[in-house]
């Protein structure tokens, strides 16, 4: 597939040419920390679609509900996720629209939906959290598996399952497609078999499932219990990120395509969750059924449900290798995704803070080295607490820019419809979503470590969503959107979308780093008369090329 950017590279004048044309160079690869061109994505939505979602092949799902369903019973867990699955699914739907239709990330789409071009890049370090945190758990499932197929000791096993996956993140979009299309196959065939046989030839299984009232409940659904497990699976509500990672290749959406865009784009968008949901119940149904074996710590984990399930089906001889073959599969998937998606998110924001430009490949070793240090002080043993508190700050962001999209732009037009993410045309601050953001995540927060009373914890998460769902269209109000936009004009004069409302394909060159690029990702000059793309202005140190307010 071919790029917007020729082969040929002329070098700018001043350190601050030079500095753009390395981050140009290594950026044209899958437009990292940019608008996605339209000449560059040719893939067709399902590709997409197909590519986005098997990223979602985690093992992490199955210890998630296992650790629900064994500590609040079988009930108070299918209840959580179902609970955890909506919210996701509503909050996700704006976000991935506007990934898919406009072309951009999760960072840049929160940049202009009330955080501003610096405020979301609190934003960006919560996203850059989630990645390291699910690769560790990933990683740390993986050595489990690892553990009991070759007998390699976990820390041993953390390193593998760290350093196998540089190779696989170096290349972007082009390999991970290929990557995650040729092994969803495979990984749906080891996942879905298993259950069905047991289900096909054991139906008690399902009344045990059922049945199961967990250590610390009493059969019985509870309010308390249903918060606490919705607390821990709505931790995934930050998953959408990457989604809209591999959404923003999506092909213009027109009159030909629109049901298979739509499609495509509700499916690996929210509808991610529909299948995490269906894997957290499966990790509450394999926990029960080896709980007797293996107990009660061993339960949540994957490997040991896998192999309990396989053991049930198949030879001896093939459990354990089927298993770690399972458990090493969805690994590579994840966290092949974790690693990449993690690297562009503390990229955007180095480059911003710093206006320079390290490489991806940096923070792709930043990201691992976080992940690798969670998993050697055994952060699964304490999962769910971590997950917890995390939660918090995903909900407060996620919401806050999803109620922005959904009330502030269409319903309160006071945020504009056009999502903005060029330096120079946002304010550095937005206090809508960042005050909103701050105030939900701080309090929730405070919740969850009981500062207000032993009663009120469980409800840090709902706290978090009402609390930034309400205080994003009241600061709104209050600001009279005035800091959304630092100007309404960028200086070029062809319009910035097509007929059918697409970004438009219109090609411009930018006069800094000599190369051509669709129009959405660039503005004009305030020194020359030119235009200059927005990676050239995030790297302008002296803001020479910055169009002035």
């Amino acid at each position: 597939m071919s790029t917007t950017a020729s082969p040929q590279t002329t070098s700018g004048t001043g350190a601050a040419d030079s500095a753009a044309d390395q981050a140009v160079r290594e950026t044209l690869e899958d437009y990292t920390l940019r608008f996605a061109p339209r000449s560059y994505r040719r893939w067709t939505p399902m590709v997409v679609a197909t590519t986005a979602l098997g990223g979602i092949a985690y093992m992490a799902d199955f210890s998630i509900g296992a650790g629900i369903g064994l500590a609040h019973g079988t009930g108070n867990a299918l209840v959580a996720i179902a609970v955890a699955a909506v919210v996701i699914f509503v909050t996700g739907f704006p976000l991935a629209y506007y990934g898919a239709r406009y072309n951009i990330d999760l960072d840049l789409i929160t940049r202009g939906a009330g955080f501003g071009y610096y405020g979301s890049v609190l934003t960006s370090v919560i996203f850059a959290s989630f990645t390291f945190i699910f690769f560790a758990l990933e990683g740390s499932i993986m050595a489990q598996g690892l553990e009991l197929g070759l007998g390699l000791p976990l820390w041993l096993g953390y390193l593998v399952s760290t350093l196998m996956v540089i190779p696989l993140v170096i290349y972007g979009m082009k390999a991970l497609s290929k990557l995650q299309v040729w092994t969803t196959p495979v990984w749906l065939l080891l996942m879905i078999g298993p259950l069905v046989y047991l289900i096909a030839t054991d139906p008690g299984t399902v009344d045990r499932f059922l049945g199961y009232a967990g250590t610390d409940g009493e059969g019985g659904v509870d309010t308390t219990s249903v918060l606490l497990g919705a607390g821990v699976c709505l931790s995934l509500i930050a998953q959408i990120g990457e989604q809209i990672d591999y959404l923003r290749f999506m092909p213009p959406r027109t009159e030909a395509n629109r049901r298979g865009w739509w499609t495509a784009v509700i499916m690996a968008g929210p509808g991610w969750v529909v299948l995490g949901a269906l894997k957290q119940a499966i990790g509450v149904f394999l926990a029960v059924y080896i709980l007797a074996e293996v107990g009660a710590d061993a339960a949540p984990e994957p490997i040991q449900q896998f192999r309990g399930a396989f053991d049930a089906m198949m030879p001896s001889w093939m459990v354990v290798p089927l298993a770690v073959a399972l458990v090493v599969i969805s690994q590579i998937k994840i966290n092949v995704t974790n690693a990449y998606s993690g690297s562009l998110a503390w990229t955007n924001s180095f480059t911003r803070v710093t206006r320079h430009y390290p490489g991806r490949m940096v923070f792709v070793l930043v990201n691992l080295g976080f992940a690798l240090a969670l998993m050697e002080a055994d952060m699964f043993s304490f999962l769910n607490s971590i997950l917890g508190f995390y939660s918090n700050c995903a909900i407060a962001w996620v919401v806050t820019v999803a109620t922005d999209i959904g009330v502030n732009k269409y319903l309160l037009r006071l945020s504009p419809l056009q999502p903005e993410f060029r330096r120079g045309m946002l304010y550095a601050v937005n206090p809508v979503g960042t005050v909103a953001f701050v105030a939900a995540s701080g309090l929730s927060i405070a919740l969850y470590f009981h500062a207000l009373g032993d009663s009120l914890q469980p409800y840090s998460p709902v706290a978090a969503a009402v609390l930034a769902f309400v205080l994003t269209p009241l600061m709104a109000i209050a600001t009279r959107g005035k800091y959304y936009l630092r100007r309404t004009d960028d200086g070029i004069h062809e319009p910035l979308l097509d007929a059918d409302g697409n970004p438009s394909a219109i090609i411009l060159d930018c006069h800094v780093c000599r190369r051509p690029y669709e129009r959405p990702d660039l503005t004009a000059c305030v020194t020359h008369d030119a235009t200059v793309c927005s990676l050239c202005l995030s790297t302008d140190t002296t803001g020479d090329h910055v169009l002035p307010a």
